[in-house]
């Protein structure tokens, strides 16, 4: 918390500063172009030569400060970026807001476990994990937050973000290039749209006219100076009128290929300025360098190379002026040999593009995760094993703020699955989410909200919050059936992590009981590990059949001063208490 309010008071400071050199140089410039039409006026009235020198030197000033005006533009965005950045961390660890997006757009009824852990939508898991400016990251963080990786790639993304996480100042300033590059859906879109539309090279006879018209055009225009002879004159108007036409005939080509790309350079030079940032850093992690290695082509750094697609996008728009367009075009068929130079670009590139970009949201998503790290230095990165080994020590939420949080100790062998009881409220719940958050984050390579875990890896697979799916004309009942026969036919791939709460309850208690009984002799005997949650205290007598599988956890409820007291400490054995009779009495339904 005091790093991120010292880095905003000094942000802060420094814009202040750079407002106020801004501002000097805007008058400076100012007072630079009215010297030279001031001095270029009297040099006209007195070809006085010290006010054509004058004119000239403060032209060449204007231009000058032009530059160093772009610049200090350029880093009051940074400052402002880089202070909004600071101030979000300040205001999420104070609980003030929520100032990241959701990634409502990634929910997925039909996932294993995305709605039923609330993955995306408001005060989700993606909510909190997210610090992507860029739609590529967001895609990428969201992806990962779907994905099990494999062992091996697991501890890559782990050693990874520890080395970012002690790199704040890096990915701060990460963070605000990507964030003032206003990146949308749109425009990532548009660009890898415009790479796959297909761009026939222009032919050898096109080529060679394009090189030699403006040669011409330029040797007859030296002839025309040099002699004044009005032959050369007219055969420069026919040079003229013959670009124009010439390129008429590639007019509509070239606004097919801008149809695809309008309003792009800015975002590339933005996405150019990011990986330049990759480029320059000294990485130690392997997952790091790899990215970086990945960013170098035909001897170059990517960035180098958007740039150059930046610049040809920008001298491209040219042709939008008439003016300009007419005189260019007319002269040196510019936007032709610009348009020739895009189709090698691209050809040349296209195939890469992609890749850079996606660089781009990696570092974007492993930033989010190391900021995860940073801002709870008491999370810890699990070690991982292969033997279906699964304990936490002191297991909590991480979306719990720390003073409500309550760990608890859990270890899935011997016994590999947990039958799970506890009144309503005392916290079965917020367990079974805190087992699957904490098994999500692990399969990331991310910290998990634990003083200590061993983990293998799994696969998670959860029924506990479906929906009526009113579009699919389902009721509850039948979707968490569905639900439960997703989750049977993918343990008959492989054994997973299982989290099942308070099923079947569409039916009657018999019907429940019963079915929920084999429910978990199926899973068990596909070698599942994980644990459910029941009210039904028969459920809890199954582990007298596989005690060496199953075994009977609780959370308590005590009734103290006339008042429910819950400790959401996690015993062993059967719930013994009950708080619905007393809770309904206290508040006057019986």
């Amino acid at each position: 918390m005091e790093a991120y309010k010292s880095r905003s008071l000094k942000y802060s400071q420094e814009l202040s500063k750079t407002k106020t050199k801004y501002n000097t140089i805007s008058l400076l410039r100012l007072a630079s172009i009215v010297l030279f039409l001031i001095l270029g006026y009297n040099y006209l009235q007195e070809s006085n030569i010290l006010f054509l020198f004058s004119s000239i030197f403060c032209l060449i000033a204007f231009f000058i400060l032009m530059r160093f005006h772009s610049k200090l533009q350029f880093q009051i965005k940074m400052k402002e970026a880089l202070i909004s950045i600071n101030t979000d961390e300040i205001d999420y660890l104070e609980n003030n807001k929520l100032p990241f997006e959701s990634g409502e757009e990634f929910i997925d009824f039909h996932h294993p476990y995305a709605y039923d852990l609330d993955i995306f939508g408001n005060h989700s898991l993606f909510q909190n994990l997210n610090r992507t400016a860029t739609f590529i990251g967001k895609k990428t963080l969201a992806k990962q937050c779907l994905t099990l990786l494999p062992n091996e790639q697991i501890i890559d993304n782990q050693q990874a973000i520890k080395e970012l996480t002690e790199k704040i100042h890096w990915r701060q300033d990460f963070s605000a290039l990507a964030k003032i590059s206003q990146d949308t859906k749109q425009a990532y879109l548009s660009l890898l749209k415009w790479t796959k539309f297909n761009s026939t090279p222009l032919s050898k006879m096109s080529v060679w006219i394009s090189i030699l018209s403006p040669i011409l055009f330029l040797v007859f225009a030296i002839l025309y100076w040099i002699t004044s002879n009005a032959v050369f004159l007219k055969v420069l108007s026919l040079i003229f009128v013959f670009n124009l036409g010439f390129l008429g005939l590639f007019i509509k080509r070239i606004q097919l290929e801008m149809a695809h790309s309008s309003n792009i350079d800015k975002l590339i030079s933005q996405y150019g300025l990011l990986l330049q940032k990759i480029e320059k850093e000294d990485f130690k992690a392997e997952k790091l360098i790899l990215l970086q290695k990945q960013l170098i082509y035909e001897n170059e750094n990517a960035s180098v190379h958007l740039k150059r697609l930046a610049a040809l996008f920008s001298s491209m728009d040219t042709i939008q002026n008439f003016v300009t367009g007419i005189l260019f075009n007319g002269t040196f068929l510019y936007n032709l040999h610009i348009f020739k130079s895009l189709i090698e670009w691209k050809n040349q590139h296209a195939s890469v593009l992609e890749d850079w970009l996606n660089a781009i949201g990696e570092f974007e998503m492993l930033n989010s995760l190391a900021n995860v790290s940073y801002n709870n230095p008491d999370f810890v990165f699990p070690e991982l094993n292969s033997n279906y080994e699964i304990s936490f020590s002191n297991l909590s939420h991480p979306l719990l703020s720390r003073k409500n949080r309550v760990g608890n100790d859990i270890d899935f062998q011997p016994q590999s699955f947990m039958i799970l009881t506890g009144s309503n409220m005392s916290g079965k719940s917020t367990f079974l989410r805190s087992l699957g958050v904490n098994m999500i984050l692990t399969g990331m390579g991310a910290a998990v909200c634990a003083t200590k875990a061993n983990v293998h890896p799994m696969p998670v697979l959860v029924s506990m919050r479906l929906s009526d799916s009113l579009s699919d004309s389902e009721s509850y009942f039948f979707a968490e059936i569905k639900r439960l026969k997703q989750i049977m036919d993918e343990l008959e791939q492989q054994p997973a992590f299982v989290l099942l709460d308070e099923i079947l309850r569409g039916t009657n208690s018999d019907d429940k009981r019963n079915g929920t009984i084999e429910v978990i002799k199926k899973v068990i005997a596909k070698n599942a590990i994980g644990a459910i949650a029941t009210h039904d205290i028969e459920v809890c007598l199954t582990p007298n059949e596989y005690p060496k599988t199953l075994i009977n956890k609780c959370f308590e409820v005590e009734i103290i001063n006339n008042d429910l007291h819950f400790d959401f400490i996690l015993r062993d054995g059967i719930c013994k208490n009950k708080s619905a009779t007393f809770l309904m009495k206290k508040i006057g339904v019986i």
